[in-house]
């Protein structure tokens, strides 16, 4: 079947006789919806501190490409500058997350992890130096996102030292955790010395650390780096590296605990030793107690992974999980990695690439509900970078460790819908919809520090709708649209002076920026 809206508005570009058919068709079948978005300043939630994404695996591959393509990647990703027709250069993250690898690198085939783009370097060699020359494609886009004013770091692990492990491999054996406790001292001073050996080196001081990612998982098919805790062992390692970071004087916060499901968070869900994460390490009658360690961040982190589907499991899942952090005074909730997985209940595939509009629709979703229903205030994407048959990179590259050509994606630019314009320490404001028709369109408001409201619409339906926009006690001066659809990205309008009247595009995502 032919989606006669969708083809004319892609024809009415060019020719006049579809542009007034497709107005005709949508008044016909009464698809030209109306409805009202209401914005309350005044009612104020989160703040938003970052919107980020990690170099894994590409960027030490792609950190030693040509100067021109791998400058254009680190623009994109992390520009604030806006080109001559308005439209902004890249969807300027304000967090970048470095990947501190184990050395399964340094072991070749002899690692057991077969694909070379998921081994990682590691600073320190088996003699117990340090080679600060090693990650050099991963330092070179730390210092690129430093010249384009990203305002954060974050270093993280997903497996500790090969040095330092039990079976001498970045991976598990069996599932077990893959770190004795009479290591987590070596294993703490490893990050230390990786933290000041970074911030001489580049200048760039990680402000947090993340020393375990997704706990829950076995980590033992060799596909990546990486390892299984409980919660006794975060614990020991916690606090040993907190203890570590003081006497070296680092500011550096540590950021736990990268839950592989935000279900692990608020419940014990199926692995009670690696479960219910929020209360382990932030109830004060815990026997995992650390909260009161003064370099742990009053955050704790999780995946959204398995939980984006269906809408109605996604809301009552993050209500769920924002009830539990509300049960912390002043605890906070970061989404600190995402892509897509799974089959989602048959809403969208993970495997296969596909640079269109349907993904990035999914993923401004997910968005969507995190900082709306878990109160996220930080919003993570998982690879920046990829070259995989997968519905998992921002930008797309070729298989080649040398150079190559890249492709940027739809998912790309709907996250700079949100990254872009949401600024560190932007407050999540009320936002609600009114209508007399069921629309598939949801609604997100932010005030940023400087006091401009920044407005985030996704219109999933296949025809364009109107909007009457408000803002309670307040006029609206002058707004401008910035909208990623099937043939826009973040394509900016002109300055739209005295007006709340808005059209935005079928199937889009739409940043309305109000003065």
């Amino acid at each position: 079947m032919i989606d006669i809206a969708k083809f004319s508005c892609q024809k009415a570009l060019r020719f006049t006789f579809p542009l007034l058919f497709f107005i005709t068709i949508n008044e016909s079948f009464g698809q030209n919806k109306q409805i009202q978005i209401s914005i309350d300043p005044q009612i104020q939630f989160q703040k938003i501190e970052h919107f980020g994404a990690s170099d894994s695996w590409a960027c030490q591959f792609v950190g030693n490409w040509t100067e021109l393509q791998k400058n254009k990647i680190a623009d994109l990703l992390f520009s604030q500058d806006t080109l001559t027709n308005g439209q902004p250069k890249g969807i300027g993250l304000s967090i970048w997350r470095f990947n501190i690898g184990a050395g399964s690198t340094e072991q070749g085939d002899l690692s057991g992890i077969k694909d070379i783009w998921r081994r990682a370097e590691c600073f320190l060699d088996s003699n117990g130096n340090y080679d600060w020359n090693r990650q050099k494609g991963q330092i070179w886009f730390l210092n690129a996102a430093k010249e384009r004013k990203v305002a954060k770091f974050l270093g993280f692990t997903n497996s500790p030292p090969v040095h330092f492990t039990v079976n001498k491999k970045a991976f598990a054996t069996d599932g077990k955790p893959n770190l004795d406790s009479t290591q987590f001292d070596n294993f703490s001073k490893f990050l230390t010395q990786v933290i000041t050996g970074i911030k001489a080196k580049t200048g760039i001081l990680f402000d947090y650390v993340s020393p375990v990612n997704e706990p829950q998982w076995k980590w033992s098919d060799g596909g990546q780096e990486g390892t299984p805790f409980t919660n006794k062992h975060i614990t020991g390692i916690t606090k040993s590296l907190s203890a570590a970071l003081a006497k070296a004087h680092l500011p550096t916060q540590i950021n736990i605990c990268e839950a592989g499901q935000i279900d692990y968070l608020y419940k014990n869900h199926n692995n009670p030793a690696c479960g219910n994460q929020i209360a382990a390490f932030f109830q004060t009658n815990s026997p995992f107690y650390i909260g009161n360690l003064p370099n742990v961040t009053k955050a704790i982190s999780g995946h959204s992974y398995f939980t984006t589907s269906t809408s109605d499991t996604a809301i009552l899942k993050r209500k769920a999980l924002q009830k539990s952090v509300q049960s912390v005074p002043n605890l906070k909730y970061w989404m600190s990695e995402y892509c897509i997985l799974g089959d989602n209940e048959g809403e969208i595939q993970g495997n296969k690439k596909d640079l269109g509009i349907n993904p990035a629709l999914y993923i401004a979703k997910v968005i969507h509900h995190d900082l709306v229903y878990a109160n996220a205030s930080a919003w993570h994407w998982w690879t920046a970078l990829s070259h995989y048959d997968y519905k998992d990179g921002l930008i797309y590259i070729d298989n080649s460790t040398t150079d190559g050509n890249f492709y940027t994606s739809k998912m790309l630019w709907a996250f700079g819908n949100y990254s872009r314009f949401i600024r560190p320490d932007a407050k999540r404001i009320s936002a609600s919809i009114q209508s007399k028709e069921d629309v598939k369109c949801l609604v997100s408001a932010y005030k940023n520090i400087d006091k401009k409201i920044v407005a985030v619409i996704i219109n999933s339906e296949s025809f364009p709708i109107e909007l009457n926009l408000s803002l309670k006690k307040q006029k609206i001066k002058s707004f401008r649209t910035y909208t990623t659809s099937e043939i826009e990205d973040l394509s900016a309008s002109k300055k739209i002076k005295k007006s709340n009247k808005i059209t935005v595009s079928p199937n889009s995502v739409t940043s309305i920026l109000i003065e």
